[in-house]
């Protein structure tokens, strides 16, 4: 028997590696077990969101949008920058280096914070044990008094497109393409479908996203999904809804995709084609047969509001239960558990996450959205504001967008805030804020924003919500 631990978390990803260095913080002797190898031959920290997700698609989202700025906004600005021109394999090189950075610096921080890192696989063999085997098929059994699965999730496929390497990839091939393909394809117009399409349509490739549902963005309130939908179709995205793809044939370097609409059924040839129509739970082999953890017929562990499991000492976060796939959403499981099991009182307030499609403009929401309240039977009221009519977007060159307010209308608590236009990320964090404290309408009427800034879109869909607004005019209300 190995050394035994208080806690023992399975999984370095933005959960698991949050959870045990919040674990080590609260004084318990804890090791992370991680198997990713890195392009380097060598175990990663980071999982899915440093390695493959969250950063380096935005340091191509970031890269792609820097270019087409260049190349079709400045000139706006009064600057000549003169014929532009995108170095793909450079722009890949730095992608790789800040997610090497960082993942390496999860590293350092374990160093920092006394965790133990274990390289392998791990399963939960028992109650109290993991088992964690290496590259060489070695098996090493480790004790703890508390185990944390954080084991993440992977992309889901799809049997009418099988991957083939190079041609027909999922978001993890996306991010790997070394020149850009004239003709891109993208099943499913979910968060990191639009994220892909928009890097590779900003770089000049012809993109056409399929859809199967027949409605874009469905849990993003109606009118900002109508404004996203209005604005990536306006920067060449085609996006085909109702579209449900039946069948795919690579031919030579070319790949012909089947798929069915209302017109009937149609083909679409592509050079490349992404397939990214959403995620399932790695839970597979991850907890030993007989341990009792129970788990649903799409491999979700079950857990309660405090994501303990079914069996007491073992608790599961992140992308492997119920809720959010969302890095973030993980990381705050993983301290709220790190702080149950050292022996603290915590929870998460799950009507309080923040979601963000980093297209541009971005998207960004958090709480209800109008149809949810309606649904729910909730008489609501809502604020708007343009950034048309913000000076700051003005000054930025970036007027597309507006924000939304959903408030109660007996008790104008905030119920959700919604926002499509540049910087919609960062701003998103006052909604959050305003949820989490419970926060009426007339509460951030009454704050003071700095001016100039996007921000105040924010105070004055909220001035908006009593049909106050100062910066438009006022939609009368009925008598």
């Amino acid at each position: 028997m190995a050394d035994k631990f208080d806690v023992i978390v399975i999984g370095a990803g933005p959960g698991g590696y949050v959870a045990a260095i919040r674990a080590a913080q609260m004084g318990l002797k804890t090791a992370c077990v991680e198997k990713w190898i890195g392009k380097e031959g060598k175990v990663v920290h980071g999982g899915t969101c440093l390695n493959v997700g969250c950063i380096p698609s935005k340091a191509l989202l970031e890269a792609s949008h820097k270019f087409v700025e260049a190349k079709h906004d400045f000139d706006d600005l009064g600057i000549q920058a003169g014929d532009v021109s995108m170095d793909v394999k450079k722009m890949m090189a730095r992608k790789d280096k800040i997610v090497k950075n960082l993942t390496g610096g999860i590293s350092g921080l374990f160093k920092a914070n006394g965790v133990t890192a274990i390289e392998g696989t791990g399963k939960v063999a028992s109650a109290k044990q993991v088992e964690v085997t290496d590259q060489d098929g070695k098996a090493t059994t480790y004790e703890a008094d508390s185990i944390v699965v954080a084991a993440g999730s992977v992309p889901v496929e799809i049997p009418p497109t099988p991957l083939q390497e190079g041609l027909v990839v999922d978001s993890t091939g996306a991010l790997e393409f070394q020149e850009t393909p004239k003709r891109l394809g993208v099943i499913g117009a979910g968060i990191i479908g639009l994220e892909l399409g928009s890097v590779w349509n900003r770089l000049g490739s012809e993109v056409t996203v399929l859809e199967a549902m027949d409605n874009f963005l469905p849990m993003v309130d109606g009118a900002v999904a109508k404004e996203t939908q209005k604005l990536l179709k306006k920067q060449g995205l085609d996006i085909k809804l109702n579209a449900r793809v039946t069948g795919s044939e690579v031919k030579g370097e070319e790949v012909v995709v089947k798929y069915a609409d209302a017109d009937g059924d149609q083909e679409i040839t592509f050079d490349k084609l992404i397939v990214c129509v959403g995620r399932k739970p790695y839970t597979q082999g991850v907890i030993a047969d007989g341990v009792g953890v129970d788990t649903d017929e799409r491999g979700f562990i079950h857990v309660d509001d405090q994501c303990r499991t079914s069996v007491p000492g073992v608790y599961a976060i992140g992308d492997c239960v119920r809720g959010p796939m969302l890095a973030h959403k993980a990381s705050e499981e993983g301290i709220m558990v790190a702080d149950i099991i050292a022996g603290h009182k915590a929870e998460m307030n799950y009507d309080a996450i923040p979601n963000v499609i980093y297209t541009f403009p971005e998207v960004a929401w958090v709480g209800m959205t109008e149809q949810d309240a309606k649904a729910a039977g909730i008489e609501v009221k809502v604020g708007a504001f343009p950034f048309a009519a913000s000076g700051r977007a003005m000054a930025n060159n970036a007027t597309e967008g507006m924000a939304r307010i959903i408030a109660d209308a007996e008790t104008d608590r905030v119920l959700g805030v919604h926002i499509v236009g540049q910087h919609a990320g960062e701003m998103i964090a006052q909604g959050v804020i305003a949820l989490e404290f419970g926060s009426s309408a007339e509460d951030l009427a009454l704050t003071c924003y700095a001016h100039p800034t996007m921000s105040e879109a924010v105070h004055e869909a909220a001035l908006a919500v009593e049909g106050h607004a100062i910066h438009m005019a006022n939609r009368k209300k009925k008598k």
